[in-house]
């Protein structure tokens, strides 16, 4: 993984951060965000993974339900947030939209994906510290807008 700050004032950092190929996606931003110290922050990545789950959140059994897509696949899309969980870390919240050689899709919740070749992450950093709290009558964690600051 390589990472460079492209842009920074008092109302944002933008960070560049390009994942090799091997690296598992979901793992390697998550360790990222947490060594830079980034509590709230949105993002953005294209790129290709040579396979990868993708989550479908089940609402009556409060589980994602796991979507594998053992082959090579075009990240379309990629979409999320940072906020500081339960545990006062930084963590991610990212869905993805994956192309298929055949031109179908796949998409959902990200739980992991192995690069292949890369994957190229936008990720702005806001000034601020959002928090996501565990909802028991949900089974997720969501952002809780009364107990971040900024």
């Amino acid at each position: 993984m390589k990472s460079k700050r492209i842009a920074a004032d008092d109302k944002a950092q933008v960070h560049v951060v390009i994942l090799d190929m091997g690296e598992e996606a979901f793992a390697a931003l998550t360790r990222f965000v947490r060594e830079a110290g980034i509590s709230a922050a949105s993002l953005t990545a294209i790129g290709a993974f040579e396979r990868a789950t993708v989550g479908w959140f089940d609402i009556g059994s409060k589980s994602y339900r796991k979507i594998e897509v053992g082959e090579q696949c075009e990240v379309l899309s990629a979409l999320g947030d940072v906020a500081d969980g339960d545990d006062g870390q930084p963590s991610l919240h990212v869905h993805v939209v994956l192309g298929l050689a055949d031109g179908s899709t796949r998409g959902g919740h990200l739980l992991a994906g192995t690069v292949r070749p890369t994957l190229e992450v936008v990720l702005t950093e806001v000034p601020a510290t959002l928090r996501r709290r565990k909802r028991a009558d949900l089974g997720i964690a969501l952002i809780d807008l009364g107990a971040s600051g900024g």
